[in-house]
C-alpha cells in the first residue's frame, strides 16, 4: 500500500520559470515522510522521547515534468527496506497521473549527537503495510 500526501504548489515554491523549484521537492517529500512516520506512531516527537532522530544520509532525485502554481502535487511514499539502523524509502510526486519527480532515500536512526542507533522496536512491523513488494 502507498501512503499519500497532497501538497498544493504555492507562489513561494516557484522558480523564475513559474515551475516549482527543484529544491522544493525535497521539502514536499520530507513532509510526506513525516506524515507517514506520524501515521506509523513514530512521530518526530515520539522519536525524540526515545532519544532518537531519523536523518537523511543519501538521496537520489529524478525530475520528469514541472509542477506549476496551484497544482496539487500528490506524494506517494513506500518503505523499501528496514535494516538494523537505517531505512530506505521510495517516493513519487505526481500532478494528476503525470509523474513530476521521484526520490529514493536512505535514512539512519541516530542519537542527538549523530551516533547510529538501532531501528526502534516495532518500527519494522509498523512499516509492513507500506513496503515495496518483494522487500
Amino acid at each position: 500500500m502507498d501512503h499519500s500526501t497532497v501538497v498544493r504548489a504555492r507562489f513561494s515554491d516557484l522558480d523564475p520559470y513559474n515551475h516549482v523549484n527543484h529544491a522544493r521537492y525535497l521539502s514536499y517529500f520530507e513532509m510526506a515522510r513525516v506524515d507517514l512516520l506520524d501515521e506509523l506512531g513514530f512521530s518526530m516527537a515520539r522519536l525524540a522521547e526515545m532519544g532518537l532522530q531519523i536523518v537523511l544520509v543519501e538521496a537520489n532525485i529524478r525530475y520528469y515534468a514541472p509542477a506549476r502554481l496551484g497544482d496539487e502535487v500528490r506524494i506517494t511514499t513506500r518503505v523499501r527496506e528496514v535494516r538494523r539502523a537505517s531505512t530506505r524509502w521510495s517516493q513519487r510526486a505526481e500532478v494528476g497521473s503525470e509523474p513530476v519527480a521521484t526520490l529514493e532515500i536512505k535514512a539512519a536512526f541516530t542519537d542527538p549527537d549523530g551516533k547510529p542507533q538501532r531501528t526502534p522496536r516495532g518500527f519494522d512491523e509498523a512499516t509492513l503495510p507500506y513496503r515495496v513488494a518483494g522487500s
